[in-house]
């Protein structure tokens, strides 16, 4: 029977209150078997944006990456939130190791085409290196993988956080029976943003799609929705959003994604 594996996907605002990141350090550390994680850092990108004059735009949840953006989300994602992430782990016992796409040409992506929308220097997963990864996973490391890929041509791209952990965990599911786990503030997928008890415990397509369609779920959690299904389609065994306590197996009410 193939090893399990878990891809763990957790918000860039756990990184924010220096209590939280200690909570969230110390469950996924505590994670038993091998495991990964990626991590947003959207919320600190922004508030730097500001600070230095550029405004951040978003668009159904997914940033405009203009050169100086791009400049930004380098030193945010790939610096700051990714450096304090891999050594509170460390400190936890962790063997944890700190990742961007370029590292060891671990996520190859392609520049997003322009089509009603210019996302700028943006970029879809076009490959994942399972080699390069499982050699790291052997040799007892943590991968802990910010937003960031390339191109394989010197270009750093902007990446969705959950479209990366997405494609890890498909990536890797011909050699693991993959798990894929979207850490956040909320109890799960909500019916009404008002009521945070609403959460949604099974969703399928069908209902997504019913649901998209009326609008009632957020527009932010799109894109994690369609990274969730689509992982799903890839053969990734189990999809799940809820809180950090889905990585210790006490989370109590979440979402859990079916096709």
């Amino acid at each position: 029977m193939k090893e399990r594996i878990t891809v763990v996907k957790i918000g860039g605002a756990f990184l924010e209150n220096e209590s939280e990141l200690e909570t969230i350090s110390r469950k996924f550390a505590s994670m038993q078997g091998k495991r990964i994680l990626v991590h947003g850092g959207g919320k600190r990108a922004s508030q730097i944006s500001q600070a230095l004059g550029i405004e951040p735009k978003l668009i159904g949840g997914r940033r405009i990456t203009d050169r100086k953006t791009l400049e930004v989300v380098t030193m945010v994602y790939g610096g700051w939130a990714n450096k304090n992430l891999v050594g509170r782990l460390q400190s936890l016992g962790c063997n944890a190791i700190g990742l961007s796409g370029a590292d060891a040409d671990l996520i190859r992506a392609v520049r997003r085409p322009v089509k009603e929308v210019d996302y700028g220097y943006v970029g879809d997963v076009e490959s994942v290196n399972v080699a390069s990864l499982q050699l790291l996973l052997r040799a007892g490391l943590t991968p802990v993988f910010c937003a960031l890929t390339h191109n394989g041509k010197g270009q750093l791209l902007n990446t969705n956080a959950d479209t990366v952990a997405a494609e890890i965990a498909k990536a890797l599911g011909g050699e693991y029976r993959t798990s894929l786990y979207y850490c956040f503030d909320k109890k799960g997928v909500l019916r009404d943003l008002n009521d945070p008890n609403s959460v949604i415990a099974h969703l399928d397509q069908a209902t997504f799609r019913d649901l998209e369609g009326k609008g009632i779920i957020a527009e932010g959690m799109m894109p994690k929705l369609h990274n969730s299904f689509g992982a799903l389609e890839g053969g990734v065994e189990e999809v799940c959003i809820g809180p950090p306590e889905l990585m210790t197996g006490n989370a109590g009410i979440f979402t859990k994604l079916s096709l």
